[in-house]
């Protein structure tokens, strides 16, 4: 009898663990908060034009002030001294359900030598990890047509650690 019990217990708590593990867990992700720990600090920028999928030039565009682009956990951003302008424009971001996409809804008075006045509304991220993040901007459709003139612009920064930590 003493047995029967044991065996019973033992079922319980395999029954119990196997619904306890089946329950639907929530999407949880790291990749906000890789935005969101720190400013990010401007180092380089490149700009590519293409005709179709050929590319004909590659330039690099000359950073002359501190630029920084910082995420916020509430979904807003800011944008500092871009284009070498001394002015912050303040937006809000978001990420593709793919996370392969930046939407920062950042729009400044004026166009920019990217030809916009909202450059990074829809931006790719190319690479994003826990001190660096490249993202590619501009006209970075999947398809375009052989005869499409395009530009893109890699945008390359580093993080700046917040203030008080190692």
């Amino acid at each position: 009898m003493n047995n029967k019990k044991i065996y019973f217990l033992l079922t319980a708590v395999l029954v119990a663990g196997f619904f306890f593990n089946s329950c639907k867990k929530e999407k949880q992700s790291s990749i906000p908060s890789l935005f969101t720990y720190g400013t990010w600090r401007l180092t380089s920028i490149q700009e590519a034009t293409y005709l179709g999928g050929s590319r004909l030039t590659l330039d690099t565009i000359p950073i002359n002030t501190i630029q920084t682009f910082a995420f916020n956990d509430d979904r807003t951003c800011a944008y500092t001294n871009f284009d070498d302008k001394e002015d912050t424009v303040n937006g809000t971001w978001a990420l593709s359900d793919t996370q392969l996409y930046l939407f920062a809804n950042i729009t400044f008075p004026y166009t920019t030598t990217a030809k916009t006045n909202q450059p990074f509304i829809n931006s790719h991220i190319i690479s994003l990890g826990e001190f660096s993040m490249v993202i590619e901007a501009g006209d970075i459709q999947t398809y375009y047509s052989p005869t499409d003139s395009r530009t893109i612009r890699t945008y390359g920064f580093v993080r700046i650690k917040p203030d008080g930590t190692q």
